[in-house]
């Protein structure tokens, strides 16, 4: 995989709160950052869809966002659990 160096500025105690969480995790800060980034990026990519759903279809129901909800719960669960 090809990479490319940044240089980038933290807030000091952001800094070493990624610092210790990489520590904990076993992997470098880049891996730590990129692993970060990678989620954020996913997350964007989710409520693009959602917005592009809604556009398509109107917005979700209470009931649409209350079943959402649930599964999500159930998903985060899981995966304390197997954590």
């Amino acid at each position: 995989m090809a990479v490319k160096k940044l240089s980038v500025a933290l807030d000091a105690e952001v800094a070493a709160q990624v610092v210790r969480a990489a520590e904990r995790a076993r992997v470098s800060v880049s891996a730590w950052l990129n692993h970060a980034a990678e989620n954020e990026l996913a997350v964007e990519a989710g409520l693009d869809a959602v917005r592009d759903w809604e556009a398509d279809h109107g917005p979700l129901t209470p009931e649409e966002l209350a079943a959402a909800d649930a599964l999500l719960d159930r998903v985060l669960d899981a995966a304390r659990r197997a954590s």
